[in-house]
């Protein structure tokens, strides 16, 4: 029995060995014991080595951003380019554990002491900026930007996800949040004064964020920084994790002031932009590219970005490249040659500002408390020395906030010494008002002020007015807003009792759950009113204005401190002329403005803008375009500086704004020639027409006037009229347009037949530049004054370029270009703009244009502004009246040589008082383009002298 039994085990035994089983049994056996050998080896005789020397190899995939293509000007001078420089970088690899927010914060605090310590600056490319009373608030101000951002740092996607909290979110409420909060806070502490260096933190902190969901994009903390500061980093990489020095293409202009307003400038592409572009485009691009944000920069980026290229490396524990897998070099973007002449461009914003500055001087008196009200002709206004010193805190030239700062200067600290007192009883005062109070009309002009700006706060600013609420006919609405019978106390009980008053935003100012009280509800208005106003930039300013009204501060004082804060540099004399006495701060003003040191742009005041479009009539060449005050577009490419652009947004002189294609304006006597053509045309005058000027057209009423009343110009042609720019020839021009054949006037059908020419001409579409552009408005009404170019018309500059380019080529309307070729990056030409023509005036004949011409040369040659010209021209003056406390617009149009032109030519200074200095520019633009002066002769630095304003229009 137990020999079977043995015999049956070696019998399988036998079976085993020989079978495939066995030997896959015996291979595993081995190879298990290879593996655990291994493993024995690599853990416990080498561990020690090997925890040492851990590499960890991990592949990365990054895409290499493109060059951007350059900008030319026609002649080929450099506009816009790239140019390499080293930026701070950081990866963030850190793990997401409860160490996370510490160890970050700690590497940041690293990063801005070293770039700091060397000079530079780290990012400051965030919703949030400090204004000058040291208080949050967002750098964007148009209402669908905020959103957006706020949108952006609550993590949605969509405006309409917000609750209504958050759609009310304050400045501090988004800070407080980054900082703070559990899940999404960035663990700052939020408590310390030093607002400035905790808004470095959360603009780094936030930049990373927005890369978090893009692997091994790097983000930069500092662009291009010093050698210095670069070589300090390297050196600290050690307590640096995930930092780097990179070099990066940066966007340069060249320039920059005379050409942002076309170029635009460069930035990362926002959520709501990558989200616009259709399906093919989004291919192309990641939300971590720049593009173009404004200008040619953004409407001709497809064009000017390069071919992404990519790199595939592997990196090991401390991310270090250890091996390249494959490189896909980036490619070239096209190269853009504009239409522009570089050198007219900068002479012709020269000329403006010159002649800007020109007549400021002319305007600027040494007195205070100045009415304009009390003038009867606008051209009288003029510029009280009060408004200008208040000009350097209201549109901050000098920074109020350091006024308290711990290094501020002698006069500084005597200013806000006087300013802390003056806030003090101005805010006790305005309580006190307002718990009484005086009729709106019997307050002094001061407490006045105070409450238009208290009710401005409660509407606009805060929502606790509700304007959509408010029944503007209702009576004391209208006891308070027009008769001004009422006290602010009364309006604002009797709209808690309308419900205009939105008591829920008043929340944190009632200590009961229900508000029915209208009492306790306009005592809590009061207490927010009080919260508000001590800590509010922009009534700090009107402090300050009625300070300086009041001589509290002095104009010497106000001088000074531009000294102390190194706005011009220091003048040991002159500082200490003007703080005891001996220099006279008006003097100062008024020889700072002629040197141009202090720009009309700074100041602000009126005027402080201007426009110019030059082109060529035979081709819609730009050669041109121009829009006063510039900025600087290389503090807002490639990481924005926010609070340089809320500067520009908030700056009282617009100058993020486009005067030559964005701002409109009713074209005034600049219309004529529509008015001519029109009256030529459809028969009712013709080159030998009298038409009698009375100095009044009593055909309509109310009848209105011609310039030279209450003189007239008598019988006149159309040529004389153009001459003379009389207003009576062409009301009697609108109002036979509206006469029908049975001899009845209709001003609807005057206003269809100039609408008609106004057409023609391309009044009624955008001039087809390649930036935006306000739509133009041809008059729908008033016949009679719409022939002068009053009623509702309203152009750009750069429409009315378009018009008188017509004029001067005969009626061929081209679409303006800033864009004559695109290249590759070796000077290949990929596309030639050819000339585009949108509509002729075929109907229109040779007689009517040589009448017209005729006109407008006789116009040149009967205005002294002209003489010594010695070249031929053609042009047309033009003002248009905003009201009677603000000076007139003044306008020129012209063209040159008048027998065949070459260029055609717009000028605008916005409250230019008098269309004589628009002309003087053009004249001037003329003799630049033309070389018939010496250059120096034309921009000499200073202030602009000026021809004797000429009556009329």
């Amino acid at each position: 029995m137990f020999k079977r039994f043995i015999k049956r085990i070696k019998e399988k035994g036998h079976q085993l060995v020989e079978s495939r089983l066995f030997i896959l049994i015996l291979l595993f056996i081995i190879l298990s014991a290879v593996l655990i050998g291994r493993l024995f080896y690599l853990q416990i005789v080498k561990g020690e080595y090997y925890l040492s020397n851990y590499k960890l190899q991990i592949r990365k995939t990054r895409e290499i951003a493109g060059t951007r293509g350059n900008i030319y000007d026609r002649n080929g001078n450099l506009l816009a380019y790239n140019e390499l420089a080293y930026s701070v970088t950081l990866e963030d690899d850190i793990p997401s554990d409860e160490n996370r927010n510490t160890t970050l914060n700690q590497t940041l605090e690293n990063v801005i002491n070293i770039v700091e310590a060397h000079g530079d600056s780290v990012i400051s490319d965030f919703g949030i900026v400090l204004d000058s009373a040291g208080n949050y608030q967002f750098s964007k101000t148009d209402e669908t930007s905020r959103l957006r951002f706020i949108a952006d740092v609550y993590g949605k996607t969509y405006v309409d996800d917000l609750t209504e909290k958050q759609k009310n979110a304050t400045p501090d409420d988004l800070m407080h949040y980054l900082c703070t909060d559990d899940i999404y806070g960035y663990g700052i502490d939020d408590t310390s004064e030093d607002k400035a260096h905790i808004l470095k933190l959360v603009n780094l902190r936030y930049a990373i964020n927005l890369n978090s969901f893009q692997k091994y994009i790097p983000t930069v903390l500092a662009s291009d920084v010093s050698d210095e500061t670069a070589a300090a980093i390297m050196e600290n990489l050690d307590i640096l994790e995930g930092v780097n020095i990179e070099e990066e293409s940066l966007r340069r202009y060249t320039d920059s002031k005379y050409f942002a307003s076309i170029i635009g400038y460069t930035g990362k592409i926002s959520q709501d932009e990558y989200d616009s572009l259709d399906k093919k485009s989004k291919k192309k691009y990641s939300l971590s590219d720049i593009v173009g944000k404004s200008g040619l920069e953004q409407t001709l980026d497809q064009t000017l970005q390069g071919a992404k290229g990519s790199k595939t490396f592997y990196v090991d524990s401390v991310g270090k490249v250890t091996d390249v897998v494959s490189y896909k070099e980036p490619g070239a973007g096209n190269d853009v040659y504009l239409t522009i002449d570089k050198d007219l461009q900068e002479e012709t914003y020269q000329l403006l500002e010159e002649k800007i500055a020109g007549i400021v001087l002319s305007k600027l008196r040494n007195v205070m408390n100045y009415d304009p009200s009390t003038v009867d002709d606008s051209k009288e206004i003029i510029i009280p020395v009060d408004d200008a010193y208040n000009a350097f805190i209201a549109n901050e030239i000098i920074d109020e906030a350091h006024f308290s700062a711990a290094n501020a200067g002698q006069t500084e600290q005597e200013v806000y010494a006087v300013f802390a007192a003056k806030k003090t009883s101005a805010i006790e005062s305005i309580i006190n008002e307002l718990n009484g109070g005086t009729a709106y009309k019997d307050l002094p002009d001061e407490m006045k002020a105070y409450e238009d700006y208290i009710e401005q706060v409660l509407r606009d600013k805060s929502g606790i007015l509700v304007t959509d609420s408010i029944d503007t006919s209702d009576e004391t609405y209208q006891a308070w807003a027009k008769q001004e019978t009422i006290t602010l106390n009364q309006y604002l009980n009797y709209a808690i009792s309308k419900n205009w008053v939105d008591s829920s935003k008043l929340s944190n100012y009632i200590s009961s759950e229900k508000y029915s009280d209208a009492s306790e509800v306009y005592q809590a208005i009061l207490r927010y009113l009080q919260d508000y106003l001590s800590s509010d930039i922009n009534f700090d300013k009107l402090l300050y204005k009625y300070l300086i009204k009041s001589s509290g501060i002095s104009g010497a004082q106000i001088c000074a401190i531009v000294y102390e804060q190194g706005v011009l540099p220091m003048d040991e004399a002159a500082y200490n002329g003007l703080r005891s006495g001996t220099v006279d701060s008006y003097s100062w003003l008024y020889s700072k403005i002629q040197n141009l040191e202090i720009t009309p742009g700074q100041l602000a005041l009126e005027p402080c803008t201007g426009s110019a479009v030059v082109s060529d009539p035979n081709t819609g060449e730009v050669l041109a375009c121009v829009s006063y005050p510039g900025y600087d577009n290389n503090r807002l490419a490639n990481t924005m500086d926010s609070a340089y652009y809320n500067q520009l947004v908030t700056g009282l002189s617009r100058p993020f704004y486009n005067n030559a294609t964005q701002e409109k304006t009713a074209p005034g006597s600049t219309y004529k020639m529509v008015s001519s053509i029109a009256g030529l045309t459809e028969g009712v005058i013709t080159g030998s027409t009298y038409l009698n000027c009375s100095g009044i057209f009593d055909k309509v009423t109310p009848s209105p006037k011609c310039w030279a009343y209450p003189n007239a110009h008598g019988d006149l042609t159309i040529v004389d009229a153009l001459k003379v720019s009389c207003n009576n020839f062409f009301y009697e021009v609108g109002y036979e347009l509206g006469t029908d054949a049975e001899g009845n006037y209709d001003s609807d059908l005057g206003v269809e037949k100039l609408a008609k020419y106004a057409k023609e001409f391309g009044l009624g579409e955008t001039s087809g530049l390649e930036i935006p552009e306000s739509e133009p408005q041809i008059s729908d009404q008033y016949a009679v004054q719409s022939a002068i170019g009053q009623g509702t018309n309203n152009y750009t500059v750069s429409q009315l370029n378009r018009y008188v380019a017509t004029v001067a080529n005969r009626g061929t309307v081209y679409k303006l270009t800033l864009i004559d070729k695109t290249t590759d990056s070796n000077g290949k030409i990929i596309k030639e703009y050819e000339p585009t023509v949108v509509n002729t005036m075929d109907e229109i004949s040779s007689n009517s244009w040589d009448l017209v011409h005729q006109g407008m040369i006789s116009m040149v040659q009967y205005d002294a502004t002209f003489s010594g010209l010695d070249f031929s021209m053609a042009g047309k003056t033009g003002t248009a009246q905003q009201s009677t406390v603000h000076p007139d617009h003044a306008l020129f149009v012209g063209f040159a040589p008048a027998e065949k032109p070459e260029i055609a030519l717009a000028v605008r200074i916005a409250n230019g008082y008098s269309s004589s200095y628009a002309a003087e520019i053009g004249r001037d633009i003329v003799r630049a383009k033309f070389n018939l002066t010496d250059k120096a002769e034309l921009v000499t630095g200073h202030a602009a002298g000026l021809g004797t304003a000429i009556a009329g229009d």
